[in-house]
């Protein structure tokens, strides 16, 4: 990064201060400069193409560099001493001049997502980068040029996108076409079909699921959010959106009240879901709720996460020359979903809205505050969601699912890491599908394995949160069999409890703990008994050991390893299906957890005592648990 010093008197967390972020924002545009075509038309950045194919990709790697562009010199002003802008200006013009002819410069047409949809995506970040910067752009083409680049655009009001978080990209479109007086009946629909189905996906408390059915994960910040609340500030000026502006605002305030305690001590958003490959694209609904005063967080506790979060990354190897690959820390292929081409990391240009804030805005101007990670130990449940957030003073933040699984209703999908897990974290990252499962209860049958495909939130309370799912198998069927999961939680350590309901007595089962990771087996020691596991990795601790159900422990290797580390191993217990409950002790620690809680299984009842005196009671009753402190 180019070198901006530190001030650790007005930012005492990160040492961040704008000029770095703004300094960040010129460095990633000038790394992909040398990877345009000569018109600039598209960004050809190398690597393996995505599904979508390597035209596709050259545009995406112009749409998403350009959103970059807009908000860097729009919160500047139109300063742009670097010239960004004048280059994005004379790709647009090549771009739109011949689409779809076979040449080096011209953009893909955007169609329906079931054949080549990708660059309706796209079109979303270009219409708002013209927005962002229509005084020093737009209002400088000709009028045939601006004809072109709308006949293009709204070939995203006229087919059909993904039943999710797409119907906001023909909705930034026509957003911007309207507010450069340009909308007509077609960009009104577009708009209002946006904006119905999105009332209709709001799950209460500030979240909203990315389309029918459960989906929870990074895509309600910087989708969900990011989009409606961008569109009632730029067309602020229009009375019907007045109300609207108010609404997702206050949507966006009390989201971002439970979201922000997701992000780890060290800057690091969770490792959950998918596109993960975006990276500090997590922390844009922060900057957004900074930008429009719709947080509940300080100017000083924004920055230090928008900040922390930037920080991590590019501290971490993110980037190779300048141009950020794909995956987490460096390269993760385990992390890249099949859409995602050599420049879809660069949607994390979302975080840059934090530039919109000028020089004296509060969000540059307060010292930098603690982020709440590096509060008292806490539980935090996210009902909506079916989480529960655990966070620890080292900062380590630990998500329980019991509630995303992204399974759409009436569809079907296999095992996916990045969803069907009973926990998320900070610091650990899930296993590959074809390496052992870590935080997962698996049930036995001829030979199957039955997986946590989707699941029924039972509930979330004070240190607790619960759910039911219909073990999966392949080939095989166990009619009526349901397995429900529970986990207490407390300080660093975790109980959870597993009800077996018409499945065999005798059956095997199989739970598993926290996956430690490093780039070499030797990074990596274990400690197995009869009844326990312990995995150490430098500085993390992750342990496992059995109460009741279980008779073996042991630790199995992850090859593939996760996107923390190159090989990985995975404390596990097994046992066999009887007349009560399963229940084990989990704890993912940095520092030193403390002693674990004590448990008695009672059949239904199961009792447990914190080391800080704390108890807690977990009846299972036929339909739902019950659990009192």
């Amino acid at each position: 990064m180019s070198a901006v010093e530190e001030d650790r008197t007005l930012s005492p967390v990160t040492g961040w201060t704008r000029e770095h972020w703004v300094a960040a924002a010129d460095d990633l545009l000038l790394a992909v400069r040398p990877w345009a075509t000569p018109g600039f038309g598209r960004i050809d950045l190398p690597g393996e193409p995505a599904r979508a194919g390597w035209v596709s990709d050259g545009l995406e790697g112009f749409a998403r560099t350009f959103l970059t562009a807009a908000f860097r010199v729009a919160g500047a002003g139109g300063d742009d001493p670097h010239g960004h802008l004048s280059h994005y200006r004379r790709g647009l013009i090549a771009g739109t001049r011949t689409p779809g002819a076979d040449d080096a410069e011209s953009w893909p047409f955007i169609r329906s997502v079931r054949v080549a949809g990708q660059p309706m995506v796209e079109s979303a970040s270009i219409a708002l980068g013209l927005d962002f910067t229509r005084e020093w752009l737009w209002d400088t083409l000709s009028a045939d040029e601006q004809d072109r680049v709308e006949a293009w655009l709204r070939d995203s009001l006229r087919h059909e996108p993904a039943p999710n978080n797409w119907y906001l990209f023909p909705m930034s479109v026509a957003s911007f076409l309207t507010g450069v007086g340009r909308g007509d009946a077609e960009t009104e629909r577009a708009i209002s079909r946006a904006l119905d189905l999105l009332e209709g996906w709001y799950r209460g408390e500030g979240w909203y699921s990315d389309g029918d059915g459960a989906m929870f994960d990074h895509y309600v910040g910087w989708a969900m959010h990011l989009y409606p609340v961008l569109y009632a500030h730029l067309r602020s000026d229009q009375p019907d959106v007045t109300e609207l502006g108010k609404r997702f605002g206050a949507r966006l305030h009390e989201f971002l009240g439970t979201f922000a305690l997701t992000f780890d001590g060290n800057g690091a958003p969770l490792h959950q879901g998918r596109s993960l490959t975006y990276r500090f694209a997590a922390a844009s609904s922060l900057a957004m709720g900074a930008v429009t005063g719709s947080t509940p967080w300080s100017p000083g506790v924004s920055r230090s996460l928008l900040s922390g979060s930037v920080k991590y990354f590019l501290d971490r190897g993110a980037t190779t020359a300048g141009v950020y690959s794909r995956g987490w820390h460096g390269p993760h292929p385990g992390i890249v979903q099949p859409y995602s081409g050599p420049a879809s990391p660069y949607w994390l240009s979302k975080a840059f809205t934090a530039l919109l804030a000028g020089p004296d805005h509060p969000l540059w101007t307060a010292t930098e505050e603690p982020v709440p990670a590096h509060g008292p130990a806490a539980t935090t449940p996210i009902a909506p969601a079916g989480w529960l957030v655990q966070s620890t003073p080292d900062g380590l933040v630990r998500v329980h699912n019991h509630g995303s699984d992204h399974h759409r209703p009436g569809g079907h999908a296999g095992a996916d890491p990045l969803y069907d897990r009973l926990a998320y974290s900070t610091r650990t990252g899930p296993t590959s599908a074809r390496n052992v499962a870590e935080n997962s209860v698996v049930v036995g049958e001829r030979g199957f394995d039955g997986i946590r495909n989707a699941f029924e939130p039972l509930g979330t309370g004070p240190g607790w949160a619960a759910s039911r799912h219909h073990p999966e198998f392949s080939g095989t069927e166990l009619p009526q069999s349901r397995v429900l999961s529970l986990v207490l939680a407390r300080g660093a350590w975790e109980v959870r409890v597993f009800r077996f309901d018409a499945v065999p007595a005798g059956a095997p089962v199989t739970v598993t703990g926290w996956a430690l990771a490093a780039d070499r087996p030797d990074g990596l020691r274990d400690d197995v008994r009869p009844d326990a596991v312990t995995v150490t990795a430098e500085g993390l601790q992750s342990r496992l050991h059995a109460v009741t159900g279980f008779d073996r422990a042991d630790v199995v290797r992850a090859p593939a390893g996760t996107a923390y580390g190159a090989w990985a191993l995975v404390p596990r217990l097994r046992g066999t299906v009887g007349t009560g409950p399963a229940v084990v002790v989990a704890c993912l620690s940095a520092d030193d957890p403390g002693a674990a809680p004590e448990v008695v299984a009672d059949g239904a009842r199961i009792g447990v005592l914190f080391s800080d005196g704390a108890r807690a009671e977990v009846t299972l009753d036929a339909d739902r648990p019950r659990v009192e402190w």
